[in-house]
């Protein structure tokens, strides 16, 4: 017990700007998932477009980014996150910079995001997961855990200020004071702090390496695409994905239509990141510590009570705020569990490349979720369908989790074991 308090303690003491620079850059390629709501009334006023058309730009930049994803965990195992974060984070700011040159044109607005697909490649969370992955491992749960909050403090910070700088400055520059706000600091932390395992590998010695062999062992990329485990840890957040982000994307105008003002939406928008960021910090504690896969099915799972509850005739200030805490919870809690998992069930060998094809499916997920809540929106008038398709699919992802295999216990001598 004491050697493995210890190496918690050298994890901790080696790892934490690490941790520090990724729980930023983790939270800077959230910002814009968090600031659209608020920019859809400006736009469609503007512009005249609808909001199945607004959302469809983040749905084809998600999209567009499946294909290359697994390309990038592989560049991620080869080179290391440091190579890719860097001008990521240049190009990222650029990219959500060049929104406000919109004219009007839906194609320019899509080819816009068509761009912020490819700059948004180097800050994906692959990046961020891989780096913290490779350097934690009697406490990657937590150390997980802390840095996702990056995205659930963007949750909190981005709506408020998003709807600040709109009413201040207008939505152009509020574009440019999002991207140039996070980006920098995310760029200097970065540059400062982000040196992962592959950086470290250069100057460890021999019987260290020998010491770490342990999260250098795991399935083959062919392994994984056969392992029934991943796929049911795949599909289940597949779907929470795609009911979560949907909802997060139109939060505000969802808030406003049952008759908070787009202050008050903002707000109680920022309740759904306190609740993420407790559902993150909770659930790392307990999967490390507890079933990791009773943890992260109770964790999906209980997103049904909160979609059940947006709906009528169960509505009302108070029941909003819980519910947009519990939402909030299960979403933020999401990425981290397929992580954790990811690296459980497939080990540390080839994390980048299968995380990455894991990255894709998740893709999925995240780009028809906002655009079937916009059409879902337009057909009917209001959000309810979406609730109810939320309910269901919550607790389906919750059980996915629950009747997850035996998890392997990966060592050196077991690199071959799923080869059987």
């Amino acid at each position: 017990m004491a050697t493995l308090s210890n190496t918690s303690i050298k994890e901790w003491h080696q790892g934490w700007k690490l941790m520090l620079a990724s729980l930023v850059g983790f939270g800077y390629y959230s910002v814009m998932i968090y600031a659209m709501g608020l920019f859809m009334e400006p736009l469609s006023n503007e512009f005249g477009w609808n909001r199945s058309q607004i959302s469809a730009g983040m749905s084809i930049s998600a999209i567009l980014s499946i294909p290359l994803s697994p390309v990038v965990g592989a560049m991620i195992d080869r080179w290391g996150s440091r190579k890719l974060a860097l001008p990521g984070l240049i190009l990222m700011t650029g990219a959500i910079s060049a929104f406000s040159i919109s004219n009007g044109s839906l194609t320019q607005w899509w080819l816009l995001w068509t761009i912020y697909a490819l700059c948004g490649l180097g800050v994906k969370a692959t990046i961020w997961i891989a780096a913290v992955s490779g350097v934690f491992t009697t406490s990657r749960g937590l150390a997980l855990a802390i840095v996702m909050t990056g995205a659930a403090l963007a949750q909190i910070i981005v709506p408020p200020s998003a709807q600040w700088l709109i009413a201040e400055f207008g939505w152009r520059l509020a574009l440019i004071g999002l991207a140039l706000g996070w980006g920098v600091p995310s760029l200097l932390l970065s540059y400062l702090f982000l040196f992962d395992a592959h950086d470290r590998q250069k100057n460890i010695t021999h019987k260290q390496k020998d010491a770490s062999n342990e999260a250098l062992v795991g399935l083959t990329v062919k392994q994984a695409l056969r392992d029934r485990n991943l796929w049911l840890i795949a599909g289940s957040t597949i779907t929470m994905m795609m009911l979560t982000v949907g909802v997060l994307v139109h939060q505000v105008p969802l808030f406003t239509d049952v008759g908070l003002s787009r202050e008050e939406a903002a707000w109680l928008a920022s309740i759904s990141g306190v609740g993420g960021i407790a559902g993150k910090l909770i659930t790392g504690y307990l999967m490390d510590r507890s079933n990791p896969n009773f943890v992260g099915g109770a964790t999906m799972g209980v997103a049904a009570l909160g979609f059940l509850f947006l709906m009528e005739p169960f509505r009302s200030m108070p029941v909003i705020v819980g519910c947009a805490f519990i939402i909030g919870y299960s979403s933020g809690a999401k990425l981290q569990i397929t992580a954790f998992l990811t690296g459980r069930y497939a080990g540390m060998k080839h994390f980048g490349t299968i995380f990455g094809v894991m990255s894709s499916l998740i893709t999925v997920g995240s780009a028809f979720g906002p655009f079937m809540a916009g059409a879902i929106f337009d057909h009917y008038g209001n959000y309810d369908m979406l609730l109810n398709i939320g309910v269901v699919g919550a607790l389906c992802a919750g059980c996915a989790l629950f009747i997850l295999g035996k998890q392997p216990n990966w060592s050196p001598l077991d690199d071959n074991q799923a080869k059987g």
